[in-house]
Order: C-alpha cells, then structure tokens, then sequence
C-alpha cells in the first residue's frame, strides 16, 4: 500500500540500539523491541556503523514523498538469509587445574619454570637430585608398587609404560591390575632412562600421576626447601585450550551443547568453536565486586567452549575475546538496509520506495534485525525485489 506521509521522517528512529552489561553484549535487535530503538536511535545507528541519518520535512497528504535537501543514495531490495546472533564477552585460557602434589621426601634441586608445557613420560621436578616423573593416570600414587601387587593404580602404570614405549602390548598388557615381571622390565626401562636405580619397583614420590600434559602456572615451593610429602609443589592446567563464559542464567538455552560459534580474537581474527559444556548450576555474583556493596547482576552459569582449530587461538591466557553464536535464522526473507526505515508519526514504519525518480512512502512490518549485515526483513504490499529504496548517502 502507499500511506500518507504524515511523519516525523527521521531514519534515526528505526536504527537499532545495544543495550551491553556486564558480561554481556546483545547483537541482534528483532522487531518486538522496536520501542526501545527509536529511544536509542542516533547513539544505535553510530554504533552500528550505518552511517550519516537523513531527517526530512513532514510531507503533505499526496502519497508522493517530496524531494530532501539531504543527501541520499539508492538501496536495492532483496531476498535472502538473515541470521540472529547473540554475542557474549568471554576468556580465554587452558583446560583444567591441577594441584600437584609432593610424596618424595629431601630437598627440592630443580623446578619448573611457570609456563612450561611438560608431556607425559617427562621430569617434572627434582628432588634430592632425582627426578619425579610425571605419568598419565587418573588415580593419585598413595602408596609404592612392586611386584605381586593389583589395583587400579598398578593398571594406569602398566598403561602408561606401554604408552611410552617402554613395553608392547604384546610383552605388557595395557589393561591388566597386575603387577608382573613385565611391569618390572618396563619399570626398569623407564628408570635407567632418568638415572634413577632401576629397581623394578616404583617408590611412593617418584611420579605423578595426571591425566595428561600440562602446563606449569605457578610453582608453590621454592629450590632448596625442604619437599614435603602431600605438599603441593606446582599448579597447572592441561594444554588443552578452551573459552568460557559466565553466562546470564536466563540465557542459557541459547547456548546449547554441541552448537557451532564463532570466537574473535584480542588482534580481531576470528576461529570457529563449538559449545562443550553448559553449566547446570548458577552462581550469584559477590557483593565485594560492587564498589557500593550491592550487585545488580544476574545469577550466570558457565558455558565451556571449545575451539575448533586450537592452534589458531594462540597462547595467550585469561585473554578477553568475544563470541558469537547465531540463535536464529529466517531464509527466503525479503529484506531492506536498516537505514532505509522511517518512523511513522502515528506508528509503525514505512520505506521510500524510488520508482523511475517519483518516489513514494509503503508501509512495511518489520520482521528479524540481523546487524551483522545492517539488514531487516520486512513486507509491505507492493514492495518486490528488485526495487529500489532511499537511504543517506555513505
């Protein structure tokens, strides 16, 4: 249809507006918060880097729009796929947090530097000389092993030799609880390869187990102190590189897990990711974070994100970086520039449609905002792709 233009024609006031708190970065207007974004209009059209606004005149009653002394260009209308997203502060960092504790008994003779990455089947710190080698395993060494005996703890060692190459499979079963002469000969193997005596059985204190590499991140004892048995020595994490969230409890189904994102990077590359873990929990945050002692925010969960192509995040941690995630999708949609919209004095919304330089106002009803592209969807009768539409000029 083509409406009267009784208006306050001001693109501002169709723009959309962010509304950011802490933790949080809304990206996507839809059209149920219209309201809002006239109110915010001309900051929401500088942030969403549209562009110059072009305020016009009110027009008579014909249904011909009349000529602007502001500059103006033209926008072609189209049809295709507009995207929602959500967009959220998050860090990044390293999977997991180990204490690692001392069993061996002397004096602490070398140490790790924070930072350092060590692999399975490496020394992670001397005592009296000798080394405490870290091993892949689950269960925390609480006693020595030697030959005859069974348990959990003698399988992750018979695993973990094998693992590194100190037995085969054939020679050393990975799965077995049993302690046998190949456990033994695998031991020993290990040991005469750190100097240690190859004795065949292996003493409470010279190793760790963990499930994995990991990455010193700071060392809680210092060269020539006394090593305590059950002290922790250093902390760490895995090498394992994820993005976490606290997340605004309310918004947690729009992060559900297995869902494809996008995470930006501290230099604005940009790598793909997918949600690991939504928590199922949520934390009130801490009045002592308020300067006034009273916090407004909302309880939030943690989502765990994982990066796809991990090598492309660098190694930077606790870096702040932001993530996308698209929460909705409308296909086939019929779509105008954001800035092409005027505000109706008596409401709702219409564009300037040009047709062969006599340019008329159509109603339209606006359906999805989708930022990232500074498109909107709309329908208005007579509108059709292909048309062409007045907006400011860039």
């Amino acid at each position: 249809m083509t409406v009267t233009p009784t208006i306050e024609p001001d693109r501002a006031a169709a723009t959309a507006g962010r509304h950011g708190r802490r933790h949080r970065r809304r990206a996507t207007v839809t059209g149920g918060v219209v309201i809002a974004v006239v109110a915010l209009a001309a900051a929401g059209s500088a942030a969403a880097g549209i562009g110059p606004l072009r305020t016009r005149a009110a027009a008579g009653t014909g249904a011909t729009s009349p000529d602007s002394a502001a500059a103006t260009s033209l926008a072609t209308v189209t049809r295709r796929t507009l995207s929602a997203q959500d967009q959220e502060d998050a860090t990044l960092g390293y999977a997991g947090s180990y204490s690692i504790v001392n069993q061996a008994q002397g004096t602490y003779t070398w140490l790790p530097a924070a930072g350092q990455v060590i692999a399975a089947g490496k020394m992670l710190y001397r005592v009296n000389g000798a080394a405490v080698l870290l091993l892949r395993g689950s269960v925390p060494a609480y006693r020595a092993l030697s030959s005859g005996m069974t348990g959990a703890d003698v399988r992750q060692l018979n695993a973990a030799l094998v693992a590194l190459g100190y037995a085969s499979s054939d020679d050393l079963d990975p799965t077995s609880d049993e302690f046998d002469s190949a456990t033994v000969a695998a031991l020993k193997d290990l040991q005469d390869a750190f100097d240690l005596d190859d004795t065949g059985t292996l003493p409470l204190g010279q190793a760790v187990f963990l499930p994995g590499a990991v990455r010193i991140t700071s060392v809680a004892v210092t060269l020539g102190t006394q090593a305590g048995p059950a002290a922790v020595a250093l902390q760490a994490s895995s090498t394992a590189r994820e993005v976490t969230i606290d997340l605004d409890a309310t918004q947690q189904e729009q992060f559900p897990k297995g869902s494809k994102v996008t995470i930006t990077l501290p230099d604005g590359s940009s790598t793909p990711g997918v949600v690991a873990a939504v928590g199922r929990v949520a934390t009130t945050p801490s009045s002592d974070d308020s300067p006034n002692g009273n916090n407004d925010d909302p309880p939030t969960v943690p989502i765990t994100i994982r990066p796809t192509k991990p090598a492309e995040t660098g190694s930077l941690d606790q870096a702040s970086v932001t993530v996308t995630i698209v929460t909705r999708t409308v296909r086939n949609a019929l779509t105008v520039p954001v800035n092409a919209l005027l505000a109706l004095a008596g409401g709702g919304y219409a564009v300037e449609v040009d047709r062969a330089g006599s340019r008329q106002l159509v109603g339209v009803t606006l359906g999805m905002f989708d930022d990232s592209a500074g498109l909107v969807q709309v329908t208005g009768a007579g509108l059709a792709v292909g048309q062409h539409v007045v907006v400011p000029a860039s």
